[in-house]
């Protein structure tokens, strides 16, 4: 049986997603994660590996999370490939037809939406090419040399050149989308095109079934008078209303064809000469009447451009006050999870910014001049033969905060997760505490401070006074530890992206774009 899932699957399911973010009570984050990469592979900066998509990974993904930033209906658009208007370019034509049987000139694509049909100029606007230059002289279109920067609502030529082309405008791109959304291989469609007021010119003259451009396929011979021009030709169809212009050059060949009327209700058409008083000649010219999409032409850009791929926005920055994301380590892990929930608990994370490690408030002697190597380990006896440790993600000296993690790599699992037999802490994943049992002390064990640093168990808060400065943690402390501010393992990882390190600095932002393509 042949069968095909078509195109509009795709955008169909490209919308939903988009709808999904945006709706309320929906709950989308980007993440970044994974401080320790080279101990994983140690030519992870020059080689990352593909992620593993199963469910042991995914939690690993979970383990070596730092931060998260929610996704807001501000952050997410629909869009298309990018093609830039480039003069001594040729572009394809949009056409209803193209086929395995029928492929676009120019980008040898079998389906409209592979081909090279529209363009963005210098400016950001963009612009579909409704006509490339294709004559039966010249069937595969010809250079592009006028750039199109009006913003007319009906199709013309862009400049004086004579090329051939006629460009539809569509739209401009904002310079708010453009910061977000402009990417090296991809352009944003507006967010709200049925309802906006912005393109409800554009929406607005568009004519469901109209007739914007028919080519000459054949020019025909000996058609009567030279020079001859035949105007109110009719186009028959299954629509009505649609009439053009054929001109007739010195040899009584069809020289031109115009689209004078454009009519409305069609899917399919042809030129009816005889009705139109065209004589036929000893050789009948030939044409093919190109049908707009449904709706017409910026009826629906989705639809008509394709837009089967979404765009993820985040930026992450530091915050004085709210600092979840930390600095002075490395982040070689970037994603997207749906519907993380708050720790302890079975509700959606509503945070805008929220932080995935644990955390201790050190004091002692020194916690000010301390040092902790990132991705060194630390350690508390909670009690005799009980210890817990983790790995240093970051130390700030001035608050004595320091956010951790922990993973299976510490209870009987090698960093790549092996299991091993005697690990040195036993199979238990213990946590950090303000109350240790017997045996047990406050004392952290780790860093450059010989005695140690002990967690102040009597703070609580999420901010500290120091020297008439306040200083903001980030996380709520409770006893002088703080739990992440997600539940790790919940939600779903949709996306996981593996790139070379980078080290975070105070002054640091990260613009992660990330493509879903449907």
């Amino acid at each position: 049986m042949a069968a095909i899932i078509t195109d509009q699957i795709r955008i169909l399911n490209a919308r939903n997603f988009l709808a999904g973010v945006t709706t309320s009570g929906s709950s989308y984050y980007s993440f970044i994660g994974l401080p320790n990469a080279s101990d994983i592979q140690s030519d992870w900066d020059n080689n990352p590996p593909a992620p593993v998509d199963n469910f042991s990974n995914e939690n690993d993904i979970w383990d070596t999370i730092i931060g998260l930033k929610k996704i807001n209906s501000s952050d997410i658009r629909l869009v298309i490939p990018k093609i830039v208007w480039r003069s001594g370019n040729t572009y394809d034509m949009y056409r209803h037809d193209y086929s395995t049987s029928n492929t676009a000139k120019v980008s040898g694509s079998t389906s409209l939406y592979g081909a090279f049909f529209y363009v963005m100029n210098c400016d950001y606007r963009v612009y579909i090419c409704l006509q490339n230059g294709t004559t039966p002289d010249n069937p595969n279109g010809a250079p592009s040399l006028d750039e199109p920067t009006f913003v007319d609502l009906e199709p013309r030529t862009a400049g004086s050149s004579g090329d051939g082309y006629i460009w539809k405008y569509l739209y401009t791109i904002t310079p708010s989308d453009i910061v977000k959304f402009d990417s090296t291989n991809y352009i944003p469609v507006p967010s709200d095109w049925e309802t906006s007021s912005t393109n409800a010119s554009v929406r607005d003259n568009s004519i469901d079934g109209s007739i914007k451009i028919v080519t000459i396929t054949n020019r025909g011979v000996g058609l009567g008078t030279a020079n001859a021009v035949y105007r109110n030709v009719p186009i028959k169809g299954n629509g009505t209303g649609a009439e053009c212009t054929i001109t007739i050059d010195t040899d009584s060949r069809v020289d031109d064809i115009v689209v004078t009327s454009q009519g409305s209700g069609y899917t399919w058409g042809n030129v009816d000469l005889i009705a139109g008083g065209v004589p036929t000649g000893t050789t009948r010219p030939t044409f093919d009447v190109i049908i707009t999409p449904q709706g017409g032409h910026g009826a629906d850009i989705y639809r008509e451009l394709g837009a089967k791929n979404i765009l993820l926005y985040s930026r992450f920055e530091n915050d004085i006050q709210n600092p979840d994301f930390i600095t002075g380590n490395q982040i070689a892990r970037v994603g997207i999870v749906e519907k993380p929930t708050t720790f302890g608990t079975s509700s959606p994370l509503s945070l805008d910014k929220a932080s995935a490690l644990g955390a201790v408030k050190l004091t002692g002697i020194g916690y000010s001049t301390a040092t902790f190597d990132s991705d060194s380990f630390i350690t508390q006896t909670v009690s005799t033969g009980t210890t817990a440790v983790a790995r240093v993600v970051s130390y700030d000296q001035s608050t004595g905060v320091l956010k951790f993690w922990q993973d299976k790599s510490q209870s009987g699992f090698s960093t790549v997760g092996v299991a091993i037999t005697n690990p040195q802490y036993g199979y238990d994943q213990v946590d950090f505490t303000s109350s240790p049992g017997t045996g047990g002390s406050l004392t952290i064990v780790g860093g450059s401070v010989a005695e140690g640093l002990a967690i102040e168990s009597t703070f609580t808060g999420v901010s500290t006074v120091i020297n008439n400065r306040t200083f903001y943690l980030g996380q709520s402390f409770a006893n002088g530890i703080a739990n992440p501010e997600v539940s790790k393992y919940s939600g779903n990882i949709l996306y996981v992206d593996n790139r070379p390190s980078v080290t975070r600095s105070t002054n640091q932002k990260e613009d992660i774009k990330v493509i879903l393509q449907f």
